[in-house]
């Protein structure tokens, strides 16, 4: 079984055994209560992790709670509630709160690791308090990493799935993600005087307002860096992405481009670059 970590009263984490470049140390799974837990982001669909969780809780679980519908966060929360009866709770499939525009790509492409076949047992709601054992917490919609992204506020503390976490830039791939919500996201949570954040991979980040500035701040200066290299002449993301990212591993790559063309399609919608009217992998972008 996976270390569990006592994180502060009342939280203690198993993280996942499944470490990888896009993962890290693997998912924070969190168990969250007293006598009866809540577990935000039960992770893969791993027999080891959910043996590791139910052992951990007893089988103890009144609710599972998940941030958004990627595997390595959705995957086991099915497993999870046939064995203990525990509804899972989340925004919705892994189409809610998906903008007008990238339902209109023509070639999305992405879907890195998306759960397609997710369904909750119960949608929460924007603001929605839920309570448990020892436990209370409000989801907060914060799409951008995905659209169907809730964080999970506990007293001061706000657990913030793969929207901020403190030892990479959040992914932003569309049609999934969403560069404009990821920015509105990232704003609103700035808003609150929060001790902590728990994310969905790595460490705590103990800097919130530090960490959301500059995530805010990189991406700025990444779209100033995209605008700079458009005023050389018209590019697709997969051309900008090979000039910004070429010291990057290779292998990551493809997630670059992703998020370039995420920022490509948050100015266009901000007329600071043109394209044809159908947007995909391949389109052309300008400056204005």
């Amino acid at each position: 079984m996976s270390d569990i970590v006592d994180l502060e009263r009342d939280l203690r984490l198993i993280r996942a055994p499944n470490p990888s470049p896009m993962t890290h140390t693997g998912t924070n799974t969190y168990l969250l209560g007293r006598g009866s837990f809540a577990v935000i982001d039960p992770g893969p669909a791993l027999d080891a992790h959910l043996e590791g969780i139910l052992e951990a809780t007893g089988g103890r679980i009144s609710d599972i709670l998940v941030t958004h519908a990627h595997l390595d966060h959705s995957g086991l929360a099915r497993a999870l509630s046939d064995e203990t009866g525990a509804p899972v709770r989340a925004f919705g499939g892994p189409r809610a709160g998906r903008s007008a525009v990238m339902e209109t790509l023509a070639d999305p492409g992405g879907g890195e690791g998306v759960d397609r076949d997710f369904l909750p047992d119960a949608m929460l709601a924007d603001g929605e308090e839920i309570e448990g054992e020892g436990w209370s917490v409000t989801a907060l919609w914060t799409p951008g990493h995905f659209c169907n992204h809730l964080s999970f506020a506990w007293r001061d503390v706000v657990f913030t799935g793969d929207l901020v976490m403190g030892w990479a830039s959040s992914l932003v791939s569309p049609p999934d993600g969403d560069l404009t919500q990821f920015m509105a996201s990232c704003r609103r949570l700035s808003r609150g005087a929060w001790r902590r954040f728990h994310p969905g991979h790595g460490d705590p980040v103990e800097d919130p307002a530090g960490r959301l500035r500059w995530l805010i701040s990189h991406r700025l200066e990444r779209e100033a860096q995209i605008l700079s290299l458009l005023a050389d002449g018209p590019s697709t993301p997969a051309g900008l992405a090979s000039r910004i990212y070429n010291h990057h591993d290779p292998r990551l790559l493809p997630a670059a481009e992703r998020n370039v063309f995420a920022h490509l399609i948050d100015m266009r919608e901000r007329n600071l670059v043109e394209s044809d009217p159908a947007l995909d992998r391949n389109t052309l972008f300008a400056l204005r």
